[in-house]
């Protein structure tokens, strides 16, 4: 049984590792810009996936530093394995032994090869499975200053993971990676959970990296947190027109087009009916739906998003049909009972 298996053993038999891996409890915090992250709580389970989201300058950063014990909060408190994470005031060196945080602003020693760098930071007996699961034996001999951006984000992750951390914090991983790259780091997330059994809470502004990863996701706006939910329910079933917008394009719809989308008539309470654009069905033959002219297309690979201009109102529909053209009339259906209100 290897390093990380023996850990995860441990954990299982304590019983303080029973309780909620971390909580956090009314954090807030003001920083030099005025900026304030306003009374933040919740929880994380063991192995529980949660990603957090929201527009730039919202506070997702700074909630992860205020979780690894790298910026004190004003008030509030981060309990992490039954005990308080301190934060930089408390304590001479800033950050927990238990949480590794990767910034997007990552370093690493230039001129070094990478079995140098991960040899002093490394605390575990066996690596090559952490290397495997990093995707970097084949980086080994090289140096740090003749690996690509994906490349050194990898080796500075394994040299995170190589402290044996419980909870791994990732923000912004893939904000300045290429697709090719982009998609070998998210392996790697994935194994990291699945095989070293660390526990990952990440940042991303991209709902294709958040949604099919997620197990939950904290969304925040201007410091707060308005909403919590699983993947399935903030796409389609969002609190708000915000976090809709955060996750992908959706239509508002008029009384009298909803009406006439939906089969069953909506009662007057003075809220907006909503509609993800692959939710709307486009079809050819007459009588199968509302008419439209098609105003605009645009190609996606393996569908298109045509934008419909029906009576004076404009729809953008997702479909796999890709024989779409401007100019074309077409009828637009909704599928059963794939809208909301808010």
């Amino acid at each position: 049984m290897n390093f990380f298996n023996n850990l995860q053993t441990l954990r299982i038999l304590y019983p303080v590792y029973i309780m909620s891996l971390l909580q956090v409890s009314g954090i807030s915090v003001k920083d030099e810009r005025d900026f304030e992250l306003k009374h933040i709580s919740f929880t994380q389970q063991r192995l529980q996936k949660i990603a957090v989201a929201g527009e730039t300058g919202s506070g997702k950063s700074t909630l992860l530093k205020i979780i690894a014990g790298l910026v004190q909060p004003d008030t509030g408190e981060v309990w992490f394995e039954g005990e308080k994470v301190k934060g930089p005031y408390e304590q001479l060196i800033a950050g927990h032994p238990g949480i590794a945080y990767l910034s997007q602003y990552f370093e690493l020693r230039n001129n070094y090869r990478v079995e140098e760098i991960l040899e002093y930071a490394n605390r575990l007996y066996e690596a090559d499975e952490l290397y495997t699961i990093c995707d970097i034996t084949h980086l080994l001999k090289r140096k740090t200053n003749e690996l690509s951006g994906g490349e050194r984000q990898r080796v500075a992750l394994a040299r995170l993971l190589s402290t044996a951390p419980s909870l791994l914090l990732l923000d912004e991983p893939f904000s300045n990676l290429d697709l090719i790259h982009k998609n070998i780091l998210k392996n790697v997330i994935n194994n990291i959970g699945e095989a070293l059994k660390i526990t990952c809470m990440l940042v991303s502004h991209d709902p294709q990296d958040i949604l099919p990863w997620a197990d939950d996701i904290l969304v925040l706006r201007d410091g707060l947190l308005i909403e919590r939910g699983t993947p399935s329910a903030i796409y389609n079933q969002p609190a708000c027109l915000y976090t809709a917008g955060l996750f992908g394009k959706y239509n508002v719809l008029s009384s009298a087009l909803a009406n006439a989308l939906i089969k069953t008539r909506l009662p007057e309470n003075g809220k907006q009916v909503l509609v993800r654009p692959e939710h709307l069905l486009i079809s050819t033959n007459t009588g199968t739906g509302i008419q439209g002219i098609i105003e605009n297309i645009l190609y996606l690979g393996n569908a298109m998003e045509a934008e419909i201009l029906i009576g004076n109102e404009k729809l953008w529909c997702r479909s796999g049909v890709t024989r779409l053209t401007k100019g074309m009339r077409v009828f637009v259906s909704l599928k059963e009972d794939k809208f909301w209100q808010v």
